[in-house]
């Protein structure tokens, strides 16, 4: 990937404030592995954890090393980002897991989109970004003069997200790339791949992709294919066996789209 485009510029310094622990377990749906981000002001007795990734031991002794912690914080429900957040809480003593979906809080509530959580030199905002998982939320951190987005897997470091239907949806998916193009020149810290520049720029790439893809499944569509298995033969003619199964979720957000928006028109006309 070159880097003349701020959206397609990897970075490898990381703020100082900032550290990453890497789960093990790589993968087509996960690259190198989940990234758990450990977030620590400098002088601060209290850091914040964002997604302590998978039910691994090792890794979340690793993290539990680097406390006390204020919080444990969740961008989303998917196993490879909370599925250790309890056993964490655990390991900490009952350090609180916060997360959109009451089902993955451990002694906390649910957290408000829109909403602030200060204390130990840290300014989170929590964005409300769903499209990814029904519950994706993105966290806006400002630590001194420097402010990073946290984006779970609404926006990855390489490749592209999928929108798995039916908790994905690609309308509120498109909405919520839309809201993170406000975000320029902010680093960009994802749940999965490496760091990227500048927050708006891909986000507005990513847009630009799906688009382009929409274009695409709408001309599959109209030269009558009809489901998911049969948009990807046409759109994903050489696609890796072992992620098709991701396509064909996609593929599914795209056409439930499609037709929403269709319906829209049809319903717009029929009121003029």
């Amino acid at each position: 990937m070159g880097g003349a485009e701020p959206a397609s510029a990897e970075v490898d310094r990381l703020p100082g404030w900032v550290s990453l622990l890497r789960a093990p377990n790589p993968g087509p749906m996960t690259l190198d592995g989940t990234n758990t981000w450990v977030l620590r002001a400098p002088g601060a007795e209290c850091a914040t954890v964002i997604d302590p990734g998978p039910l691994d031991e090792a890794h979340l002794r690793r993290i539990a090393q680097l406390g006390p912690f204020q919080f444990i914080l969740v961008t989303h429900g998917h196993h490879d980002h909370v599925e250790g957040a309890e056993r964490l809480s655990e390991l900490l003593g009952g350090t609180a897991v916060l997360a959109a979906d009451p089902a993955h809080c451990v002694r906390g509530e649910p957290l408000d989109p829109r909403e602030h959580l200060g204390r130990n030199g840290l300014e989170i905002q929590v964005l409300d970004t769903p499209g990814h998982t029904g519950d994706s939320v993105c966290f806006l951190v400002e630590c001194g003069n420097e402010r990073v987005m946290f984006t779970g897997d609404t926006m990855l470091g390489r490749g592209t997200t999928v929108v798995a239907h039916p908790d994905g949806d690609l309308t509120a998916y498109l909405a919520s790339l839309e809201l993170l193009t406000a975000y320029e020149k902010v680093l960009m810290l994802p749940g999965h791949g490496p760091a990227r520049a500048d927050t708006a720029a891909l986000a507005a790439q990513y847009l630009d992709h799906r688009r382009e893809r929409l274009a695409q499944v709408a001309a599959a569509m109209a030269a009558g294919a009809e489901t998911p298995q049969a948009v990807v033969d046409i759109v994903y003619p050489d696609i890796d066996p072992r992620v098709r199964f991701a396509a064909e979720w996609s593929a599914a957000a795209q056409i439930v789209h499609l037709r929403r928006e269709s319906a829209s028109r049809a319903d717009g006309l029929d009121r003029l």
